[in-house]
């Protein structure tokens, strides 16, 4: 499973390596009659919504490519033996975790990556730009391996404290510990992707990863023994291993290995900035750090909302399925809705991306009007996609897990978490876009305090209250997360209407 950026109720929302400083270096105008122009290449003569567009699809795209890897192992884990469903689904569920703990530790590296080699294209420093590509190739496969060794050995105590059945945990254990072990390989992929938007590129490493995802379900698929069934028609599978779990996450680490040679190729023939140079692959102390340094301050926001949300997870839903003594289903049942409602925040994640770009942009060119304005833009533009995926959430949640799983824990469960979410999307859409404009505008501070405030305040109290202490069980854990959406939306735009973000030097 490659989840570079799960939700932000189940794997932190913005948690992708993508910064306003991914940006093309100015070098050309985006006019605006209200004051100052916006200088980028890319943005030149654009209008509002143009400039919004451009750079949010690409992100949009490659988060879906993202996901779909997901839902692909978790489509074929619900398509396993009957008596193997349930284990496969919680095993998995838990796994999802590790998959955003992974996401969130690149950043350290691809973070201050991108932000370097960014800045060195516009301004016409090639060698330090390369320097800089060279030494992420290197930090990302040592911190790659140092990141799956932890998880190797941590595996079976985070399956413990989830109370997971024997067969979920063996599952569980399995799938990340065959991650973990391709994981130099994975981190290399993730980093490189990373330093690639830095000089600007977006296209040729989207159209990898769109590689990534036929190799991961060709594979998976194969490996994993499964018989595909659309109604009366099944599609026999063509390697018969019945390697199962197992055969899933095989068949992730054989495409993340196809995306890091393909990746590797290509920065080794270049793009028109930068190139992969051989001579430049030692390590450099100074250079590292100053790479660490930068993406340091996101890895430990998003490590905050990580342990805020493990907490809801591994020991609220763990000792619900211990006192309901329900052995198997309910953590499946979380991650099915999960990776459902992943498909509605990638809009608003992507509406962030573009408000915090935008915003910087044109709080640098001393007009915070177009920034308010740019702001909104992509705020209305969230809220109304996400809007209508919510409608889709409480109409259709039963339809949606069901594509999944027809186990009856996971269609009486996970239909009742997406009815809730639905309801929040508008919320959820607010928080993610506010968050990345405040980001973007270098308010990161403010933006750290919000979250962590809102995940500590309310989202980890309300879950064991709600969830085990006044015994809404599962339902109460969603009402939780929900409602603690709501009060994060609440607190960015807040902050946003007061307008300290204008006034922040960066």
């Amino acid at each position: 499973m490659i989840d570079p950026m799960p939700p932000d109720r189940a794997d932190g929302g913005q948690s992708e390596i993508t910064s306003p400083a991914a940006l093309p270096e100015p070098v050309g105008e985006l006019a605006s009659p209200d004051g100052p122009a916006i200088r980028s290449g890319k943005l030149a003569g654009r209008s509002l919504l143009s400039a919004i567009l451009i750079i949010a699809l690409p992100v949009l795209l490659g988060q879906c490519a993202n996901a779909l890897v997901g839902l692909v192992d978790k489509i074929l884990a619900g398509h396993l033996a009957p008596e193997l469903v349930k284990p496969a689904l919680d095993g998995l569920g838990l796994a999802g975790y590790v998959g955003w703990f992974v996401s969130i530790s690149m950043m350290a590296v691809g973070v201050g990556g991108m932000a370097i080699i960014a800045r060195a294209v516009g301004g016409g420093d090639r060698e330090l730009a390369e320097r800089t590509l060279a030494q992420c190739g290197i930090l990302s496969i040592v911190w790659g391996a140092i990141v799956g060794a932890v998880l190797w050995f941590v595996s079976p105590g985070m399956a413990k404290i989830a109370h997971l059945s024997p067969a979920a945990t063996a599952d569980c254990v399995a799938y990340i510990r065959i991650l973990a072990a391709g994981l130099p390989v994975a981190s290399y992929l993730l980093v490189s992707m990373s330093c690639l938007q830095g000089a600007g590129e977006t296209a040729r490493p989207f159209l990898i990863m769109v590689i990534v995802n036929v190799v991961n379900v060709i594979a998976s698929w194969a490996y994993s023994g499964v018989e595909v069934s659309f109604g009366s028609v099944t599609i026999p599978n063509p390697v018969g291993i019945n390697a199962n779990v197992q055969g899933i996450a095989f068949g992730t680490v054989t495409a993340q290995a196809v995306g890091a040679v393909l990746i590797h190729a290509l920065m080794r023939h270049g793009i028109r900035d930068l190139r992969f140079d051989v001579g430049y692959a030692r390590f450099d102390r100074l250079l590292a750090r100053r790479i660490v340094r930068i993406g340091l301050p996101g890895f430990l926001d998003g490590m905050g909302i990580w342990l805020g949300q493990l907490f809801a997870v591994l020991w609220v839903l763990g000792a619900i399925v211990k006192r309901s003594r329900l052995d198997e289903g309910m953590i499946g049942a979380h991650e099915i809705a999960i990776q459902w409602e992943s498909f509605s925040f990638l809009p608003g994640y992507a509406m962030g991306v573009a408000a915090g770009a935008l915003a910087g942009q044109y709080l640098g060119a001393g007009n915070p009007k177009m920034a308010r304005r740019a702001i909104r833009a992509c705020l209305y533009i969230a809220m109304l996609v996400m809007g209508v995926a919510g409608l889709v959430f409480i109409f259709a949640g039963s339809w949606l897990t069901h594509l999944i799983s027809r186990d009856a824990v996971h269609l009486d469960l996970a239909p009742r978490a997406l009815l809730i979410a639905g309801f929040v999307q508008v919320f959820f859409a607010m928080s993610m876009v506010l968050r990345g404009a405040l980001s973007g505008a270098g308010d990161t501070r403010w933006s750290m305090i919000l979250a962590w405030s809102s995940t500590y305040g309310v989202r980890v109290p309300a879950s064991w209250l709600l969830g085990y202490v006044l015994g809404y069980g599962f339902t109460g854990v969603w009402i939780a997360l929900s409602g603690e959406l709501v009060v994060r939306g609440i607190l960015y735009l807040a902050r946003y209407l007061h307008g300290g973000w204008e006034k922040v030097e960066v």
